[in-house]
């Protein structure tokens, strides 16, 4: 195996495992360790809509963006010779990294919802979390924890 050879399956293999990042966390029914044994606030309230949404995992494309100028590199390279493969080299890096950056950026979006919650004493609240369950407004829920760390969970 040469060296373009490994390196495609270097990157390849490090963009697989990217796609690996657990998104559970977004769920309502994972919580952090620091928030184990720890006392919570409970409210309760109604659901008054759902959205559909995508929380966005991971703010740092760098596995996607090298990856995708390492692949797209060796690719220009097989292209043309002298002069012409140096522009070929350096246009295939960049529109590999462009791509290897959007490719990254999709798979590390989960899909989530947004819940509107009119809560018992007539507080409206929206919270994001992971859609891993149905909801439908009208329903009853409890949310569980404060500010920036609540989750929502059926009633």
């Amino acid at each position: 195996m040469n060296i373009k050879q490994l390196s495609a399956v270097v990157i390849l293999a490090a963009l697989g495992l990217g796609g690996c990042a657990n998104t559970d966390v977004y769920s309502g029914d994972v919580y952090s360790s620091s928030a184990a044994g720890r006392a919570q606030s409970v409210t309760y309230g109604t659901l008054v809509s759902v959205r559909p949404v995508k929380i966005q995992a991971g703010e740092e494309n760098v596995v996607g963006t090298v990856g995708g100028g390492v692949i797209g590199g060796i690719a220009g390279s097989a292209i043309g010779g002298g002069t012409g493969r140096s522009l070929a080299t350096a246009a295939g890096a960049l529109a590999g990294a462009m791509v290897g950056s959007r490719a990254e950026e999709k798979m590390s979006q989960v899909n989530a919802v947004e819940l509107e919650i009119r809560t018992d004493n007539g507080e409206s609240l929206v919270v994001v979390q992971k859609a891993d369950r149905s909801w439908q407004p009208g329903q009853r829920v409890r949310m569980i924890g404060s500010g920036s760390s609540m989750s929502v969970a059926p009633y």
